[in-house]
Parts: C-alpha cells; structure tokens; sequence
C-alpha cells in the first residue's frame, strides 16, 4: 500500500469555501502569504512554462478598482444590481490575490492546457489558505472578463487574463455544509 496522509485527505474530504464577503482583518501578512503562493505554485504545469502569475491586492488596490466598477458597468449596459455586487466584492475586502493566466508560445503545450494549470492554482491557493486556517474564498465575476477593467485596473497584457481573485482574510461565521454531487450520477466506470 502506497504512503498515505489521512489528515490531508480528510482535509479534502470536508474542506469549504468561506464566503468573501464574511471575511474580514486580520488578513495573512507577508511572509504568510508568500508561504501560501509558495504552495499554489506547486501546480501541475506541463511543460514548466508557468503560464500564471500573482497580483496581491491590498486594501488600497482593491478599493481603487471599486471605484472603477460603476463606470465600466454602465459603459457594458449591467443590471445595477451587478454592478453593485462588483463593486463591493472589491469595497468590502482586505486582502485578494489575482491569480493571472498569462500563456506561453509553446508548440508542446497547449494554450487550453496552460490555461486549466491556472485554474489549478487558484484552487491550490484556496486551499493553502484553508489548510493554514484563513478564510478564503474564489470569486471571479463580469468585470473580470472585461478587458478594460483588466487592462486599466490590472494592467494586463493583451494575451492575459483572470483566472480567478482569492480573497483571503479571517472568517466571521462558518458557512453550513451545501449538497454535495452525487458520485453515481457524475462517474462512468468504464472497464473494457
């Protein structure tokens, strides 16, 4: 029988997002959250490309690019209620990180693949979080499929995109358990 961690898969077993928005201070500092990126960098990655990268947000950053919600959700024609959801994903929080999907020229490696290995980071990180003990939540949202809102507010190159903000902080109230999908009716066992 191979090694095994039970701790570890019981972690995976029970593990839960917390909601972003019952998040609050304090907020990993520094040396904990490089300890964090250090795991959600530990991703599968065909190639070695690292075709992802981080962009911390500390208060001050995420309010700025609050402030830049409302117009960008008028110019795109977005229910006001959208717009004022946007904004306080980013006016309410302390702490996220943009996990960027940023693709590498590869004649080996497809552009698809580069792009599930960030994927694959943001739930690395969600969960690093977690296992650490914070609160941590992944959000995305229309204004982070918006090209001038990346562009202006992240400063995205044209080939990049987000692939998902983890916002990160101390949980005010655990969330109650949510269904869970049933295993038959999403795995084909195919034996021959």
């Amino acid at each position: 029988m191979p090694d095994h961690n039970p701790s570890a898969l019981d972690f995976l077993l029970t593990r839960r997002s917390r909601p972003a928005k019952t998040l609050t201070t304090p907020v990993p500092d520094r040396a904990a959250l490089e300890t964090l990126l250090t795991a959600a960098a530990r991703t599968p990655d065909h190639g070695k490309l690292e075709p992802w990268r981080f962009i911390v947000l500390t208060k001050p950053a995420l309010a700025r690019l609050a402030t830049m919600i409302p117009a960008r959700g008028a110019a795109l024609g977005i229910d006001p209620d959208k717009i004022t959801k946007a904004q306080d994903q980013f006016a309410g929080a302390d702490l996220a990180v943009a996990v960027i999907s940023s693709p590498k020229p590869s004649e080996k490696v497809p552009q698809i693949e580069q792009v599930y290995s960030a994927g694959a980071v943001c739930l690395s990180l969600l969960n690093a979080a977690l296992a650490a003990g914070w609160g941590a939540n992944w959000l995305s949202g229309w204004a982070s499929h918006d090209r001038a809102f990346v562009a202006g507010g992240l400063q995205l190159s044209d080939h990049e995109t987000v692939a998902g903000f983890i916002h990160l902080g101390t949980e005010t109230s655990a969330p109650p358990e949510r269904p869970r999908p049933e295993m038959s009716a999403i795995t084909t066992w195919m034996e021959t």
